[in-house]
Order: C-alpha cells, then sequence, then structure tokens
C-alpha cells in the first residue's frame, strides 16, 4: 500500500513538473500607470494558470538593463520570456537572444521594429495604434467642427507608440473635414504627467493660444489640464483629448476636465501576451500579430469603462 501510495506521489510530482512553467517578464518601467494595469493584469492572470510562474523585472527605462535582464532569463532555463521594450527601436538584438536560445518570446504593448520579421516562435499583443490616435483626433476634429488651432503631446520619441500616434493626428487632419485645424506646437512630454504639465506651463507663459490638446496619453493630459487650472484657463473653452482610459483619466472625464480618451485594454494585453508565451512553451501556434481593440470614450459612455477598469 505505501508503494502505491509513493508510486502515485511521485507521479503527481511528475506530472506537475511537466506542465510547470516559468515565463520571465521584462516591463520597461514600473512607474507607469498603464504599463501597472498591464502587468498586474499578467499577475493576476498567472495566478488563476495551474503550474505558471512569472518572474517579473522592472528594466527601469534602461535599454541596456533590459538586454541583461533578457540573458538572464535566458540563462536561468525559463520556458518563455515576455517583454515591453524600453526602446522599441532596439528589439531586434532581443530576438536574436531567444531564437538563438530557442526560447519563445513575446513582446506587449509596444511594437518592435522588427514586427514584421519575427522568429517562428515570437510573437507581439498589443493594439493596433493606427486606430488609437486616429479615434482620438477624429473626434476632437468633430467637437472643433474642422475648424481651430491644435497643440500635440508627444510620447517619446524611441517609441513606436508616440510615433504612430503623433502620424495618426496629422493623417486625420489632412482630410478634407478637419484641415481647417492647424497644428502651432508639438513637443514631446515622454509620456509623463509632469513633464505634460511643464510643457503646457512653457506654452502658456510663451502666450500662445489654442482650441485643443491632442495628447499621445492620459498621463500628459492630466499634466496639461493641472497647467491650464493653475494658469487660470477655462476648460471649458479648450477640448482636451488623450488615449489609454486610465482610472485618472476617467475620473478627469466625469469631472469635466478630459473629453475624450480612447480605451486600451491593459489587462487585457497582459492576459493575450501570457497566453501567447505559454502557447509558444508548448510548440502551438499563435499569430505573429494579436490585436486587442481600441475603443473611444467620451462623456456619453464613460461610465461602461470605469467597470472595465
Amino acid at each position: 500500500m505505501k508503494k502505491l501510495i509513493l508510486g502515485s506521489a511521485l507521479a503527481l510530482m511528475l506530472s506537475t513538473a511537466a506542465h510547470a512553467e516559468t515565463v520571465g517578464v521584462s516591463m520597461s518601467k514600473f512607474d507607469d500607470n498603464f504599463l501597472t494595469v498591464l502587468r498586474n493584469g499578467m499577475i493576476d492572470y498567472s495566478k488563476t494558470l495551474p503550474g505558471v510562474t512569472l518572474q517579473v523585472e522592472d528594466a527601469q527605462n534602461d535599454v541596456a538593463k533590459q538586454q541583461s535582464q533578457i540573458q538572464n532569463f535566458i540563462a536561468s532555463g525559463v520556458s518563455a520570456i515576455i517583454v515591453n521594450p524600453v526602446d522599441t527601436d532596439a528589439t531586434t538584438a532581443m530576438s536574436k537572444l531567444a531564437a538563438d536560445a530557442k526560447i519563445p518570446l513575446v513582446y506587449v504593448n509596444r511594437e518592435p521594429v522588427n514586427v514584421d520579421s519575427l522568429p517562428a516562435n515570437q510573437a507581439f499583443v498589443a493594439s493596433n495604434e493606427q486606430e488609437s490616435g486616429t479615434l482620438e483626433t477624429k473626434e476632437i476634429c468633430r467637437l472643433l467642427k474642422g475648424k481651430g488651432k491644435a497643440i500635440v503631446m508627444m510620447g517619446e520619441l524611441s517609441n513606436q507608440a508616440a510615433r504612430m500616434r503623433t502620424k495618426d493626428v496629422h493623417d486625420v487632419l489632412a482630410t478634407d473635414d478637419c484641415k481647417g485645424i492647424e497644428i502651432i506646437q508639438e513637443q514631446t512630454a515622454n509620456w509623463q504627467r509632469t513633464e505634460g504639465s511643464d510643457l503646457m506651463a512653457n506654452w502658456l507663459s510663451s502666450g500662445i493660444e489654442f482650441d485643443a490638446v491632442i495628447s499621445n496619453n492620459d498621463e500628459m493630459a492630466i499634466g496639461a489640464i493641472q497647467a491650464l487650472k493653475a494658469a487660470g484657463k477655462d476648460l471649458s473653452k479648450i477640448v482636451i483629448g488623450g488615449v489609454d482610459a486610465t482610472q485618472d483619466a476617467l475620473a478627469a472625464m466625469q469631472a469635466g476636465d478630459l473629453d475624450v480618451t480612447v480605451f486600451q485594454d491593459a489587462a487585457g494585453q497582459g492576459k493575450g501576451s501570457l497566453d501567447a508565451a505559454l502557447k509558444l512553451a508548448k510548440g502551438e501556434k499563435v499569430d505573429t500579430k494579436v490585436y486587442i481593440p481600441f475603443q473611444l470614450v467620451t462623456p456619453e459612455n464613460v461610465k461602461d469603462f470605469v467597470k472595465k477598469n
């Protein structure tokens, strides 16, 4: 009987070990509201999956540190790697490291520069950035009735999302319905609320006048709102838009300060990236690009998205 019990226990242990998966996760930085939701979504989802362990590291916005983390994941023999890139132009080298080690790699949220030439066991999970800036700018154009002056706040220029969202803005404003809107300033605030506030304060001190703020993300838009309020500006006369639909952005919209944002499903991207990584680790086929749809958020439907976040 003892032999039978021991045999059964050993078989269970071996079965569990056979299904255990360790996934190394390198996030560009922990100190970011949207990426925190993404990271927590991934961690929470992993807790529902038996035998799955995440090793989550903070690259602290340092490309060299992130590459070192990937090398350490490889050395420790993880089943798969998930990367939220610090610099999307630096991903070719990261892909080669993982491919040479024959370890699956999934990029999440930020599109790698080599997305169209990823190795067979690599994938990209995010939302299609062509939708984000387009949805935001079309709604701002509608609110302005196709005429006015706009300022654009860009994210980190090393980031594909910032470049794509800014291109979306220009593409929409070049259309017949929106070409009456002129961009009078366009600068980066590196995705950050504080930098967004400082940039807006600088613009205001220079005496420029504008009808809209088109921001690549919510954090910079919130920073702009703070600076505008500090300067005593009437927010009802300025259309302000962002992207991500973070909790703070939704609160700003409900308070009447933010006019437009675009829901990017951070938790959904985290879950999708982990699903892709685990499938690749098992040798299953995964689409090279997995897109989680963006959705326009306005004061009319904001309550629907408060529940989602």
